[in-house]
């Protein structure tokens, strides 16, 4: 409830019936369209008293001195006051839906005022939806949506991990190695689709749009998958239009170090990886660890993966400093062709001085390749000490 709303019921409790009824009908008229309805929900007051009151304002009322109003007490009782075991019932009601108590009737329903108020009559306690409404703002209720905090429980390592790759990152940024923060952006779709957002246009010429969303009305997927370079505060993009796989994320790598790495980090002696703990660059996945090892042999240098702990994934560096950028960059433009989705990337600028490179990888990745055995046996991987799950080294082969 917003601060004006509950001042005008404390006001309320003050004035008499005559007065209570002007003085809502006066902030109906203030608040214009929807006025009516919004103070009928607020004060519980029916529209037909708020309209009398309007008609008694626009008539230039006075208040009357000879008239009766209506004694402090009159008129009917409320409900709450007549059946002393209203309340104690809607309050075991609540607190039984909110707990999930899986006999009330509203546990799996729509907890709507209706709904409790047939609840409630049915237990012998009649009441309307008006009154339900009234009764749980005055229990300190309110219509609330689903909020996004809950990330599930943290392994005991979480910590642990956090300060290992804090300390790695600086010991590599001092040797003047690059550490790349990395990941697969969300999906897009390419064609003449909504984008969420809104950009500046003409007043009354926003651009048209597919009404319907089909895959056939397009050109395919785009698949952003994007390196951040912590040090050097720079993106590049890999705009796939195949699969996410693990061989697409390490071709990404690689792509990345033809056009940008070599240039800046000609005498590096390794490469360190921050990458979340699924996906395409997932601990757990056999074929990024191999494709890795490809890459670490095809450039001479070890590569140092540490993967953020399971739901962390909003602490990768990629995520904040580079794709949330860029979607701020082409919101509200339909990504119309991979033209278009490359160069809105590539465009992407901030006033910290992140500049991003983007390339077109038309490249096709099959999905469910199996790495066997024989294959995982020759890598040159070397686990950490501290969680090896999570961090580990590949060092390339000596020829």
């Amino acid at each position: 409830m917003q601060q004006g709303d509950a001042l005008t019921l404390r006001v309320l409790k003050t004035l008499n019936e005559a007065q209570a009824r002007w003085y809502v009908a006066r902030e109906a008229l203030a608040r214009g369209r929807g006025g009516l309805k919004g103070m009928s929900e607020l004060t519980g007051m029916s529209r037909p008293t708020i309209l009398k009151g309007i008609r008694e304002l626009q008539a230039r009322a006075r208040l009357p001195t000879g008239d009766r109003v209506r004694a402090v007490g009159g008129g009917r009782k409320r409900v709450e006051d007549a059946d002393k075991g209203f309340v104690r019932a809607l309050e075991r009601i609540m607190a039984e839906n909110t707990a999930g108590d899986p006999m009330s009737l509203l546990r799996w329903t729509n907890k709507s005022t209706g709904r409790i108020a047939e609840e409630l009559t049915q237990s012998g306690h009649p009441a309307s939806d008006e009154t339900i409404r009234r009764k749980l703002i005055d229990m300190e209720y309110s219509l609330q949506a689903n909020r996004k905090m809950l990330e599930g429980s943290s392994p005991m390592e979480r910590d642990e991990q956090f300060r290992y790759i804090n300390r790695l990152v600086k010991q590599c940024l001092r040797r003047g190695d690059p550490v790349l923060s990395v990941d697969t952006k969300k999906k897009e779709r390419v064609g003449n689709f909504k984008n969420p957002g809104r950009t500046w246009r003409p007043r009354g010429k926003p651009s048209p749009v597919n009404i319907y969303d089909f895959p056939h009305l397009g050109e395919g997927p785009a698949i952003p998958y994007g390196a951040y370079d912590v040090g050097r505060n720079q993106g590049f993009v890999n705009v796939g239009i195949s699969h996410d796989t693990a061989e697409f994320a390490v071709e990404s790598l690689r792509r990345w170090w033809r056009l940008i790495g070599r240039r800046h980090y000609a005498t590096a002696t390794g490469l360190l990886l921050c990458a979340d703990g699924g996906g395409s660059n997932g601990f757990r996945n056999r074929a990024w660890k191999y494709h890795l090892q490809q890459l670490a042999d095809a450039l001479g240098l070890e590569v140092t993966v540490c993967h953020y702990p399971p739901g962390t994934s909003k602490w990768n560096k990629v995520e904040h400093r580079l794709f949330s950028y860029i979607s701020l960059n082409w919101k509200g433009r339909p990504l119309v062709s991979y033209e278009t989705v490359v160069n809105l990337i590539g465009a992407t600028r901030t006033k910290a001085g992140l500049r991003v490179t983007a390339a077109l990888d038309a490249g096709t990745y099959e999905l469910g390749v199996k790495i066997p055995d024989v294959e995982m046996e020759r890598l040159n991987l070397q686990p950490h000490r501290t969680l090896p799950h999570w961090n580990y080294t590949l060092r390339p082969h000596e020829k």
